[in-house]
């Protein structure tokens, strides 16, 4: 029988991909809060539910994409809620980056309340990877669970890492986005010294390209920070992330020098008005520019 797929959360991640899920076989039903995210992808061929209760009860599998934990807890269990219509038959999926312990908590929750079953799913990738189909899942969740899941799965990731029971996959999207996070910083600071020494530094990824100092974000995020900056998203995604990440270091006693100072460099990047250029709005900081 093939799953009837359910999509919550329809920001750009989330947009990205449920039109990928379009593209590769049936469209999924789906939710936003905001309705006109969800009737924007009608055309498509998905049917948008008026409640998450609504979608949980005609689908098997049901994703969500959200902000944070207080956001999949309200799609849960908020009125309305998934729950209401949850049964053991169901998985839901989240594709949110929250935190581990607020995941398994969150897991515990909904098979205590109706029986269904639960696998966290960040991801790594970003919007471009979403809309090739070419996502890096880190999953989290039972043997069973995670083989079921991996053929919708499937249509929107080129790699499904199974990292352990439910909340690990949250825990390695955490140290992701630690490593993620200081290259982005590393590469705006270098990025802007090379402007003060008169270096065109438009040409840099491709000077360094191949060699020890090049990456996957130098090539693609360093780009954008070498040309025009535009906005990109919000600085607050990697803020909480990094909160995340201080987090799981504080229940193990962990130091995290490097960590606490970028998430510093990014709260104040937010202060000085650049939230909405996103990560790469860095550059503005180490460039000496404020303003909105």
């Amino acid at each position: 029988m093939t799953e009837r797929i359910g999509f919550i959360g329809l920001g750009r991640m989330g947009s990205a991909m449920v039109r990928r899920l379009c593209e590769t076989g049936a469209p999924p039903a789906v939710w936003n809060r905001n309705p006109s995210k969800a009737t924007a992808l009608g055309p498509l061929g998905c049917k948008i539910a008026a409640t998450p209760q609504e979608l949980a009860a005609a689908c098997d599998l049901i994703f969500a994409c959200v902000h944070d934990s207080a956001s999949v807890e309200s799609i849960l269990f908020g009125a309305n809620g998934v729950s209401l219509a949850g049964d053991p038959s169901r998985i839901f999926i989240d594709m949110s980056t929250i935190g581990p312990v607020a995941t398994a908590s969150l897991a515990q929750r909904l098979a205590d309340s109706c029986g269904m079953t639960w696998v966290d799913a960040p991801v790594s990738g970003g919007v471009p990877a979403a809309e090739r189909g070419k996502l890096i899942v880190m999953a989290g969740g039972s043997a069973d669970n995670i083989k079921r899941v991996e053929p919708a799965l499937s249509r929107l990731a080129e790699r499904i890492n199974h990292v352990g029971d439910v909340g690990a996959g949250q825990a390695v999207k955490a140290i992701n986005q630690l490593i993620v996070g200081g290259y982005v910083a590393t590469i705006a600071e270098a990025l802007s010294l090379a402007e003060r020494h008169g270096m065109d530094v438009a040409k840099l990824p491709d000077i360094l390209k191949g060699g020890l100092a090049d990456s996957s974000i130098l090539q693609n995020q360093g780009r954008r920070m070498a040309g025009q900056l535009e906005r990109s998203g919000s600085a607050a995604i990697m803020i909480k992330d990094l909160d995340i990440a201080a987090s799981m270091a504080s229940a193990v006693a962990h130091p995290l020098p490097v960590g606490s100072l970028v998430s510093q460099l990014y709260r104040l990047q937010a202060t000085v008005g650049y939230d909405a250029f996103g990560m790469i709005g860095l550059m503005r900081l180490f460039r000496g520019e404020h303003g909105t």
